[in-house]
C-alpha cells in the first residue's frame, strides 16, 4: 500500500536518527570533559555519591594540610629547644669550672657568672620571641589552664594532653591510696660502744664512716650529712631533746627507688627499720593513687597518667600523704584539627610549657633564674652545687618536652598524614570510578554512535525519496 500524506518510513528513520545523535552527543560530551557525569541526568544516584566522595577529598586533603603545618608548628617549637638545652649545656661547664675555687681566681669566677648571665637572659629571649605565624611557642602561651590546684597537695603538675570534646572544662580527682615515703633505718642509743667503720649507702653513691668507742650519735648523724649530696642519705635525731633516743637514717628521695644502706665493715652497728626488726637496707615507698578513676602506681611522689583523654604528670607534696584533692582543667593548649570532618575525635591537643628560666627547674630545688646575678644560687655567692642541680634539672626537663613534642610528631602527625595520604587515593579511586569516563568504551560507543548516525542519515534519505515512485502511476 502507498501512501504520500503520511511518510511512516521517514517517522522510524528520523526516530532512529534521533537517538543516535543523542547518543553520539553524549559520547562527544564524556570525550572532550572527562566525566562520565555531567549532569544529574546522566546518573542522579552516581552524582549523588560522587559528590560525598568529592567532599570527602577536599577534607581529608585539608586534614593533610593541617597535619603537615602542625608538623611545622611543633618543628619550630623544637628547633627553640635545641637551642635551649645547647645553653643549659654551657651553662653546665660554666658551673663545673666555677665549683674549681682552688684553681679560679674571684674574677674568673665573676667571668663566668657573667657568662651564665648571658646564656640565662637568652633562654628567656628565645622563650619569649619563639612564634609560628604569629603564635608564641614556648612562652607558655600553649600551657593548659587550671583552677582549683591545692598547692599543699600538689606540689607540681605538668599536663602534656586533655581532651576536653565539647566541655568547657575537665574535672581532675585525685584519690591517694599510699603516700609516698622515704627509706628509713633507726640507730637507737646515745653513742656506740666500740669502734665500728659503717658504710652508708644510698640511691646517689657509698662512702665509709669511721668512729671510735664512745662517738655521740649526734656526732655520726653529723658526719653521715656531710656526705648526704654523695650518698642521697640524711641523718636526723629522732628526738633533739633526749640525746638516748637515737638516730634516723633516711633517703633524701622518696620511692623504691630511693633506698639506705647502713653496714658495719668492722664492729658492730645495730639498726632497725619501723617495725623495731633488725635491718641493715630499708627501701622507699612509692605513692598509689586514683586519678579520675584510673589506678596509678607513682614513682616516688610523682604520679603519670596516660589515658586518651589525659595526659599529666604530677608531683604530690611531701607532706600531703593519703586524702584526696582535686582541680579543673579549663582550657589551653595546642588544639589541631587532623581529621576531614570538625569533631572532637578527630581533634588533637598538646600542651607546650613555658622554657623562661623562671620556669625551668622546681620549688625544692630553685630555679635556673637563681643562678643569675644576685639569685640564691649564683656561682659569685659559692654554690655551684646548687646550681649545678637546677642546670640538670633544667637540662631534663628540656629534655623531656623536646622528646615528647618529637613523639608526638612521629607518632601522632607523620602517622596521620601517612593514613590520611592513603586514605585520599582509595577515596579518589572510588570517586574516580564513578564520575571519570572511560575512554576506551566511550571511544567504542562514539565510533557505534557515528556509525548508527551516518546510517540513519542514509535511510532517511531513502524514506523521504520513496514516495516519489507515485509519480510514476500517473504517468
Amino acid at each position: 500500500m502507498t501512501r504520500i500524506n503520511t511518510n511512516i518510513q521517514s517517522l522510524y528513520a528520523q526516530q532512529g536518527l534521533a537517538t543516535s545523535q543523542m547518543a553520539l552527543n553524549t559520547s562527544l560530551q564524556r570525550l572532550s570533559t572527562g566525566l562520565r557525569i555531567n549532569s544529574g541526568a546522566d546518573d542522579p544516584a552516581g552524582l549523588v555519591a560522587s559528590q560525598g566522595l568529592k567532599s570527602e577529598m577536599s577534607g581529608i586533603t585539608q586534614a593533610i594540610n593541617n597535619s603537615q603545618q602542625a608538623n611545622n608548628v611543633i618543628a619550630t617549637a623544637d628547633g627553640a629547644l635545641g637551642e635551649v638545652s645547647s645553653l643549659l649545656q654551657t651553662i653546665v661547664g660554666l658551673t663545673d669550672q666555677a665549683a674549681n675555687s682552688g684553681a679560679m681566681s674571684a674574677d674568673e669566677i665573676a667571668a663566668n657568672q657573667l657568662q651564665v648571665d648571658s646564656a640565662i637572659q637568652t633562654i628567656t629571649r628565645i622563650s619569649d620571641t619563639t612564634e609560628f605565624d604569629g603564635q608564641h611557642l614556648i612562652d607558655g602561651s600553649l600551657d593548659y589552664l587550671t583552677s582549683g590546684l591545692n598547692t599543699t597537695a600538689v606540689q607540681a603538675l605538668q599536663i602534656s594532653q586533655a581532651d576536653l570534646g565539647t566541655q568547657t572544662s575537665m574535672p581532675v580527682q585525685v584519690d591517694v591510696l599510699t603516700s609516698a615515703r622515704t627509706a628509713n633505718l633507726e640507730f637507737v642509743g646515745s653513742s656506740i660502744a666500740k669502734s665500728v667503720t659503717l658504710q652508708v649507702q644510698g640511691a646517689d653513691g657509698t662512702t665509709s664512716l669511721s668512729f671510735v668507742s664512745g662517738t655521740k650519735a649526734s656526732a655520726i648523724a653529723f658526719a653521715v650529712n656531710t656526705n648526704s649530696d654523695a650518698t642521697g642519705v640524711v641523718a636526723k635525731m629522732n628526738n633533739t631533746g633526749n640525746a638516748t633516743s637515737g638516730i634516723s637514717f633516711q633517703s633524701v628521695g622518696y620511692g623504691s627507688a630511693d633506698y639506705v644502706s647502713v653496714t658495719a665493715q668492722s664492729g658492730t652497728f645495730a639498726t632497725v627499720n619501723a617495725l623495731g626488726q633488725a635491718e641493715t637496707r630499708a627501701t622507699g615507698v612509692d605513692a598509689i593513687a586514683t586519678i579520675n578513676g584510673q589506678k596509678v602506681v607513682g614513682d616516688g611522689l610523682e604520679l603519670k597518667l596516660n589515658t586518651s583523654a589525659l595526659n599529666l604528670d604530677m608531683t604530690l607534696n611531701a607532706n600531703f600523704g593519703a586524702g584526696k584533692t582535686a582541680f579543673a582543667i579549663t582550657g589551653g593548649g595546642a588544639m589541631f584539627q587532623l581529621g576531614p570532618q570538625v569533631s572532637s575525635n578527630q581533634q588533637v591537643s598538646v600542651g607546650i610549657q613555658s622554657v623562661a628560666a623562671d620556669k625551668l627547674g622546681d620549688e625544692n630545688i630553685g630555679f635556673l633564674s637563681d643562678i643569675s646575678t644576685g639569685g640564691s644560687a649564683s656561682l659569685v655567692s659559692g654554690n655551684a652545687a646548687q646550681a649545678s642541680k637546677i642546670v640538670q634539672e633544667a637540662i631534663q626537663q628540656v629534655a623531656d618536652l623536646s622528646g615528647r613534642l618529637g613523639a608526638f610528631q612521629t607518632d601522632t602527625l607523620d602517622t596521620n598524614v601517612t593514613s590520611l595520604n592513603v586514605a585520599l587515593e582509595n577515596v579518589t579511586s572510588s570517586e574516580s570510578s564513578i564520575a571519570d569516563t572511560d575512554f576506551a568504551a566511550e571511544t567504542a560507543a562514539l565510533s557505534r554512535a557515528q556509525i548508527l548516525v551516518q546510517a540513519g542519515t542514509s535511510v532517511l534519505s531513502t524514506a523521504n525519496s520513496t514516495p516519489q515512485t507515485v509519480l510514476k502511476l500517473l504517468a
